[in-house]
């Protein structure tokens, strides 16, 4: 198996890499994304479209239909901004604190501790790349507004800033950063935890070897694990950051805003059951297979062209 050594001289190089990889996951997966987004805005206080709730599938084909090819990409712009740093904070700071545990030498680190370092990293990214998560929310439910006739409420990724900051404050690009972080602690404990301890199963284990193959089997159950654990904090996250200050993006005008992140996950239980919790649990997890799949094969080939050791 291939050494955990990492060369801090060479930290520029992995946030580059991992940012390369990262750009290119999100721009391969982000129509099944938004999908994942409508899904968890579908029913939002009890108030549902005339045609029913949809699956995945129909949200899918109705955003083509109504909103042209271009809809399944609305708020690429700051998803690839968000990832860009988000993804390459996470993964240097996960195998830095991770190399700093095994300083004495050999695969010591524990899974438990894999697991807290790996939610620590994905704190400490989502806190600092939070204003553009929440312009990508906003951007990507912006489709619901057109198709009821109002106009979109950013014009684009500079404009979407612009506007929340005068209307909303500078800590109003913060708004949902609560579930947020918890949404990243658990993503990125199963993520992180799950891929780097499966991976090194697969090796000792004499699956495979340290190749795409292993890679492929790792991403899969940190796929799985990571959406399991995440998905009733990324329904909330979403539903938050939607929330804007006196916007008619509340689709029930009635209806006060949530209070906070308590408040939103009890009136969405109340209203529409634990399973709503779950909602767009399917192609979240069809995103994050995907999106891992790709970010850590392209990662861990760009490391070897590189020569850096695998991750």
């Amino acid at each position: 198996m291939a050494s955990y050594h990492f060369v801090e001289q060479q930290l520029g190089l992995c946030l580059a890499l991992s940012s390369v990889s990262a750009v290119a996951a999100e721009f391969v997966t982000f129509p099944i994304d938004i999908t994942k987004t409508r899904l968890q805005l579908q029913g939002e206080m009890g108030v549902s479209s005339s045609c029913g709730a949809k699956g995945a599938f129909e949200t899918t084909l109705g955003i083509v239909q109504e909103e042209g090819f271009g809809g399944l990409y609305r708020g690429l712009s700051p998803a690839l901004l968000r990832h860009a740093f988000y993804t390459s904070i996470r993964i240097t700071t996960y195998e830095q604190l991770r190399n700093a545990l095994q300083h004495g030498g050999g695969d010591n680190a524990s899974v438990s501790e894999k697991a807290f370092i790996g939610g620590t990293s994905g704190m400490i990214a989502q806190i600092l790349v939070s204003p553009a998560d929440l312009v990508k929310v906003r951007m990507q439910s912006d489709g619901r507004l057109m198709k009821l006739g109002y106009p979109p409420r950013y014009m684009g990724l500079r404009d979407a800033f612009s506007k929340i900051i005068q209307t909303e404050g500078i800590l109003g690009l913060w708004k949902g950063v609560g579930p947020n972080i918890h949404r990243a602690f658990l993503v990125n404990m199963g993520e992180l935890a799950c891929y780097d301890h499966a991976k090194q199963l697969v090796i000792s284990q004499h699956i495979s070897q340290d190749n795409i193959f292993a890679h492929t089997l790792a991403s899969i159950m940190s796929g799985l694990c990571s959406t399991i654990l995440s998905c009733p904090a990324d329904v909330v996250k979403t539903r938050m950051m939607n929330q804007a200050m006196g916007s008619r993006s509340r689709v029930a005008a009635t209806e006060s805003p949530y209070k906070n992140s308590i408040d939103c996950l009890f009136r969405t239980v109340r209203v529409e059951g634990m399973s709503a919790l779950w909602k767009g649990f399917f192609p979240t997890w069809m995103r994050l297979g995907p999106w891992q799949f790709v970010f850590w094969i392209s990662y861990e080939q760009l490391r070897k062209i590189t020569g850096l050791p695998s991750f």
